[in-house]
């Protein structure tokens, strides 16, 4: 009796066998880190203009309450207001964050708003009334949990940057980098451009 040969498998059946062990072998490798980390990183810039943005959203409140007690005081007012405009009119989208001018631009306008707070808030010891009021004293409190959420915000930036700009120049994912990624650049963080500007402006009353 003779014995049939076995049938081979299909060659369309190996190729994809072969790009799945492949794609298995290279996801282990790391081939996927840099645009993931790179997400990471957008992400991240995005919780920092978010709470930027809801500090933004706190300033008109506050002025106003402090215009309400303490309207001789136009050229602090005058100040903080000018200072949010121009920290809402800079804005850093996902493919600028590579462009280091941008970045200086929008971390010096932020920490002008910062400044133009602090001496608002210090305007505060020289009116009791406002001191004691529960409008004002709810702004406070929202104004200083933004502090920490924006302190938080640029911290996980820093991190994700850093992971990311590591990926791009070690092996193996460097490797990657210059085969299949070469167009992702090095990612820019935050540098302080004042003294102390990693910390959030003092608004107790003491």
């Amino acid at each position: 009796m003779q014995t049939r040969p076995t049938p081979l498998p299909d060659p369309r059946v190996w190729r994809l066998a072969l790009v799945l062990i492949l794609a298995m072998l290279l996801t282990g490798c790391g081939i996927n880190n840099i645009p993931t980390y790179d997400e990471q990183v957008k992400s991240a810039w995005a919780q920092v203009e978010n709470q930027y943005q809801r500090r933004a959203d706190l300033v008109p409140n506050l002025v106003e309450t402090v215009k309400g007690f303490a309207r001789q005081e136009q050229e602090t007012l005058t100040a903080v207001v000018e200072a949010r405009a121009k920290a809402t009119s800079i804005q850093i989208d996902a493919e600028s964050l590579d462009d280091p001018q941008k970045m200086r631009q929008f971390e010096q306008a932020q920490q002008q708003l910062s400044g133009a707070l602090s001496r608002l808030m210090a305007v505060s010891e020289r009116y009791p009334d406002l001191k004691s009021n529960q409008n004002f004293l709810a702004l406070q409190s929202q104004l200083e949990g933004t502090e920490n959420r924006i302190a938080v915000a640029r911290r996980d930036f820093i991190t994700a940057v850093e992971r990311y700009n590591t990926e791009i120049r070690t092996f193996p994912g460097r490797l990657w980098h210059s085969l299949l990624y070469s167009d992702m650049p090095l990612r820019e963080t935050f540098e302080a451009t004042t003294e102390n500007a990693d910390q959030a402006p003092q608004v107790e009353f003491e």
